[in-house]
């Protein structure tokens, strides 16, 4: 069976409950004119309750942007998997460069989380790439494949299997910078083979690609074979600009 494409807008820190309901709004009437693609919002932890209830009944799926990697206990301004679950939260992004870069977060930690997110019902979007110093000195493949592997160590093959993938090259993360097409799928092809050498079907597992994505570049990179949709960050928060790259989705 021939994977769905899935759009995953990463809000970051923004929104406000004005602005989310306009936002949440337009989401709503792109995902019911293409029932081909899945569209997920991932939003501020204290909007969740907001836009759970603006998604009620409608074809877009709602995400978290953290986990902790802890069931409950002692520790404070955690959010647990099964208090997003409470929420309706399908997805929950794990592993996002700037939670390693600017939290530290580890291999090892973010293993954890998304054993954590999996065990509480969650579907994690894990999210792997390489720094611009790491591209250059030829090491993109090591480093990817290096972060899938560490989590892999930890929930097995059939953790990879109910996981979702997403390629994020920092150096293109709010950038402007982007991938090509054909990088991007070189890459996206790596870790589909690293996937099956896993043991895990490569053919079910979606593997979507995030940096810079916008609405004028969506096509190009969708149409590379290994590419099964986007995490998209700014453009997510520009209404047209996200119908665009779900429309392009749709093309797929």
């Amino acid at each position: 069976m021939p994977r769905r494409p899935l759009v995953a807008g990463n809000w970051k820190m923004h929104g406000s409950l004005a602005a989310n309901a306009a936002l949440v709004a337009a989401v709503r009437d792109v995902a019911a004119g293409l029932p081909s693609v899945d569209v997920a919002v991932c939003v501020p932890a204290p909007y969740l309750a907001q836009v759970q209830g603006l998604l009620t009944g409608t074809r877009v799926a709602l995400g978290a942007q953290n986990v902790s990697e802890h069931a409950q206990g002692a520790y404070t301004g955690e959010v647990a998997a099964a208090m997003l679950a409470e929420f309706g939260c399908r997805y929950v992004i794990v592993g996002h460069s700037e939670r390693r870069a600017l939290y530290g977060e580890t291999d090892a930690q973010i293993a954890r989380k998304l054993a954590a997110a999996q065990a509480g019902g969650l579907v994690p979007i894990l999210c792997v790439g390489e720094t611009l110093a790491q591209r250059e000195a030829g090491q993109t493949e090591a480093v990817v494949l290096g972060q899938l592997d560490a989590v892999v160590d930890v929930v097995g093959r059939e953790g990879l299997s109910r996981a979702v993938l997403a390629y994020e090259p920092v150096w293109a993360i709010g950038t402007g910078r982007n991938a090509t097409p054909e990088q991007a799928q070189a890459v996206h092809a790596a870790i589909r083979a690293r996937i099956a050498r896993h043991g895990a079907d490569p053919g079910a597992v979606p593997v979507i690609y995030g940096g810079s994505v916008k609405a004028a570049n969506a096509a190009a990179l969708f149409t590379m074979p290994d590419i099964d949709g986007g995490l998209i960050g700014g453009a997510s928060l520009v209404a047209a600009d996200f119908a665009a790259i779900c429309a392009a989705a749709g093309e797929k």
